[in-house]
């Protein structure tokens, strides 16, 4: 398995991997993922029991990491420009329906005390439009909040269904919130359906699918 990084939160200092094997390193935190919207603090998770329900975490603490995990899904990892605090976000086609993105960058506004213009964010290994294959029903979920940026995401395939571009969507919900264009990097895309020999995809292999674990922590 490949461990890849992003160039725009390299150059901020902090310490980060998408699509790790294996369990959760020491010092970082992790929610019980839901597939909603929540957000929690990183600090309030670490030996939490049971973990506390949330698909996004925010760290304004060195030494305390955010992670989240997927299996085909959107990792997506920010930071802010000085790198002191730093979100994790998992985005499911229902996560980015009830706006997971949105919220975890609000969230990390919010805990940091910073400008939007101010984040930088990197989008992981997921599954992708060649392979992602959605029917009418999720795409009248993710309509009712990215109906222009689904005209141009979903390439229809056959009647009642469309190949869904999670990239896109994921893009468009950050630069909805407010980051600038150049600020959102996709150097750390990979499709998880196509590749079985470095990545997990619960699509290509349904419940026995493993994981991939993707982090970011505080400078």
């Amino acid at each position: 398995m490949t461990t890849l990084r992003e160039p725009l939160l390299a150059a901020l200092g902090v310490e980060h991997g998408f699509a790790l094997a294996g369990q959760a390193l020491p010092g970082l935190a992790r929610a019980r993922q839901v597939h909603a919207a929540g957000v929690v603090r990183a600090e309030d998770c670490i030996d939490a029991d049971p973990l506390l329900e949330a698909d996004a975490l925010v760290s304004v603490t060195r030494g305390v990491g955010a992670c989240v995990v997927t299996a085909d899904c959107v990792p997506v990892l920010l930071a802010v420009a000085d790198g002191s605090a730093v979100a994790a976000i998992h985005a499911g086609w229902r996560g980015l329906a009830a706006g997971v993105i949105e919220a975890g960058v609000e969230a990390l506004v919010r805990a940091a005390g910073v400008s939007v213009r101010e984040l930088s964010a990197g989008v992981g290994p997921h599954a992708g439009a060649c392979c992602y294959e959605v029917d009418t029903p999720v795409l009248d979920a993710l309509a009712r909040r990215h109906a222009r940026a689904l005209e141009r995401a979903a390439r229809p395939v056959r009647p009642g269904h469309a190949l869904l571009d999670l990239s896109a969507l994921a893009r468009s919900a950050l630069l909805a919130a407010g980051l600038d264009p150049v600020s959102v990097g996709q150097a750390a895309f990979a499709c998880t359906c196509c590749d079985p020999r470095r990545y997990p995809s619960y699509r290509r292999d349904g419940p026995r699918a493993g994981r991939l674990l993707h982090f970011v922590s505080p400078a």
